[in-house]
């Protein structure tokens, strides 16, 4: 059974940085579309970052603050966050297109979800 098992959040400093893993087990990944999405209270799951076989694509709010990178060898996609921001604060997941390496900011895309990591940012 394919799983995605997501780590590294936590409470930050605004300013602070935080990595998030994200490990695929149970296949490998290295074709899929993969992205990061948070959720903050009482708001909508919105995308943050995302990677498919061509390109890398950010939401504004996070551009020039956080990197989406992969490491095919280890099945691992992270989020490099820096310069973070209390509005940042968010249960943080990532999600895969099991069958598709084309990039997608839509949620309704994506067929596997991890279970989420909170990260904090205190002002």
């Amino acid at each position: 059974q394919v799983q995605l098992v997501e780590s590294g959040g936590g409470l930050v400093q605004a300013g602070g940085s935080l990595r998030l893993s994200c490990v695929t087990a149970g296949r490998t990944f290295y074709t899929n579309a993969m992205a990061w999405f948070r959720q903050a209270p009482g708001k909508e799951r919105e995308f943050v970052a995302g990677s498919g076989s061509a390109a890398t694509h950010y939401a504004d709010s996070v551009k020039g603050r956080f990197t989406i990178s992969r490491d095919n060898a280890k099945n691992t996609v992270y989020l490099q966050m820096s310069s973070l921001k209390p509005e940042d604060t968010a249960v943080y997941f990532c999600a895969t297109r099991l069958c598709s390496d084309y990039l997608s900011t839509g949620s309704d895309a994506y067929n596997l979800w991890g279970q989420g990591t909170q990260v904090t940012v205190s002002s």
